[in-house]
């Protein structure tokens, strides 16, 4: 137990010195304040795909080979739009036997993402080269090639591909990327302002009802106080009769619908800017503890609790009651600022580590306490 208490005494005392840092930076504890933008995004901002499959010439001896038709056809036709002079048949049909030998070339897929916030003609995107039948695209050059929307019906093309490929891993030698390789022919617009409204999303990790209540609180208080010192510097009120402080209304527990007022209907973006950089306080986290079995590593939210159990390892039993037993080497869990509260599994592992409780082992017992239904929160095992 001493080696415990020194542990929380060192530790209560970089607590300080952080707390110290920490006071002495007000500036930096307001730009680290949570906003609506950090944990939503605009419905329909999302990101797009773009496809297409071309050719990867310039290889060392790894393409596809005669005997991938597809890829032989691909070529002699790209050859012919050329205007190079290709060999046909009576019947006016590509003779397949001239290339059967092209083992240089690649027939390949090629995906491009949109970023959510859209792209506009000549901006430069990167690009993912696939193979599906070549030995290695290492040393290839993509010959430049189509890119169509993710939607078959409409062949629209919204960008050109080409350029040099890069391996990302020489594991993986089959797949790669070009750097800025697409060029945005068409503009790619993402809408979220719809019928004078638009929608928050709140990010997967933080959906729960309390969070849409706490967004629409924030949004309306907002828009109340706006509304309030309006009519009190004016005598009146400026919206129309139609406008209130009731502006953002809770869906469910991962969209917000947005009203946007009358007053901002001809500058509807600097009314979003001002939602999404709106304060959030008193935010409620999902209780959560991810662990990492590979790499050995958890990761425990503070609010994590644990019902009161004895844990027996080895020769040590810890218990949570705090109670007393001559049986082997005992260490109770204290509890908060000593009063009665449920502890934490903070102070489990703590005290775990102190024990020297292998890591592996930690896991192992945090899995128990799930499974028996002792631990107040989320579990995740990747």
């Amino acid at each position: 137990m001493e080696v415990f208490n020194r542990k929380v005494n060192f530790g209560c005392s970089v607590c300080i010195v952080l707390s110290l840092l920490w006071n002495a930076l007000p500036e930096a504890n307001a730009q680290n304040d949570l906003r609506i933008k950090d944990i939503c995004r605009l419905k329909g901002q999302e990101e797009n795909t773009l496809q297409g499959y071309g050719l990867v010439v310039g290889l060392k001896g790894t393409g596809d080979g005669g005997d991938v038709k597809p890829t032989v056809r691909a070529l002699l036709r790209t050859m012919q739009q050329m205007g190079a002079q290709v060999a046909t048949d009576i019947q006016g049909r590509l003779i397949e036997k001239e290339m059967a030998n092209s083992k240089n070339v690649a027939l390949v897929f090629v995906e491009v993402t949109v970023p959510a916030s859209g792209a506009q003609p000549g901006d430069q995107l990167n690009c993912r080269v696939s193979s599906s039948s070549a030995k290695s695209l290492e040393g290839g050059n993509l010959m430049l090639t189509h890119l169509l929307g993710p939607r078959a019906d409409q062949p629209m093309v919204y960008g050109l591909a080409s350029g040099p490929i890069v391996i990302d891993s020489p594991k993986i030698p089959t797949s790669g990327k070009i750097i800025g390789g697409c060029k945005m022919e068409q503009a790619v617009t993402n809408e979220f302002i719809s019928g004078n409204k638009f929608h928050l999303i709140v990010d997967p990790d933080h959906r729960s009802m309390a969070t849409s209540q706490n967004i629409e609180d924030s949004i309306n208080d907002y828009q109340g106080s706006v509304e309030g010192n309006s009519s009190s510097k004016n005598g009146g009120n400026p919206y129309s009769k139609t406008d209130s402080s009731k502006v953002a209304k809770a869906i469910d527990q991962s969209a917000i619908e947005v009203l946007i007022p009358n007053v901002y209907n001809n500058h509807p973006i600097q009314f979003v800017s001002l939602v999404l950089d709106l304060k959030l306080l008193n935010l409620q986290n999902k209780k959560r503890v991810v662990i990492d079995e590979r790499e050995g590593i958890l990761i425990i939210g503070d609010d994590v609790t644990i019902a009161p159990v004895a844990i027996s390892h080895k020769n040590l039993t810890i218990s949570t009651r705090g109670a007393t037993t001559n049986s082997g080497s005992f260490v109770p869990l204290s509890s908060q600022d000593g009063k009665t509260a449920r502890p934490t599994l903070k102070n489990l592992t703590e005290a775990l580590n102190v024990l020297a409780v292998p890591t592996a082992d930690q896991i192992a017992i945090i899995k128990l306490l799930k499974r028996q239904g002792n631990l107040y929160g989320e579990l995740i095992v990747q």
